[in-house]
C-alpha cells in the first residue's frame, strides 16, 4: 500500500491562521504535504522543487491581494533550501 492510500481524505483538521507556514489545506491523514515531497525527493530535486515554488510566490507577487504573505512564503522556501542543505 501507498503512502497516498494511507490518507483519509476525510480526515477532518484544525484551522488555523498561518497560511505560511503550516496551511490547513496542505495537511492530510496527519502528514503535511512539504514532508511527503520531501521523502520522496532527492537532496538534489528537494532543493529545485523549493527553489521553483520560491521563484513562482516572488513572480506572482505583486499581482495578489496578500503580496506580503506571498513573499513570506517565498522566504519560507528559501529556509527550506537552506535547511535540507544544513541537514548534510
Amino acid at each position: 500500500m501507498s503512502l497516498m492510500e494511507d490518507i483519509e481524505p476525510d480526515v477532518p483538521f484544525f484551522e488555523t491562521t498561518d497560511q505560511v507556514n503550516h496551511p490547513d489545506h496542505y495537511k492530510v491523514g496527519g502528514y503535511e504535504a512539504i514532508d511527503v515531497i520531501q521523502a520522496k525527493l532527492t537532496k538534489e530535486e528537494f532543493r529545485g522543487f523549493c527553489k521553483g515554488n520560491a521563484l513562482k510566490y516572488l513572480m506572482r507577487s505583486n499581482y495578489k491581494k496578500h503580496h506580503d504573505e506571498d513573499l513570506q512564503k517565498a522566504e519560507w522556501y528559501l529556509s527550506r533550501v537552506n535547511q535540507n542543505e544544513s541537514d548534510g
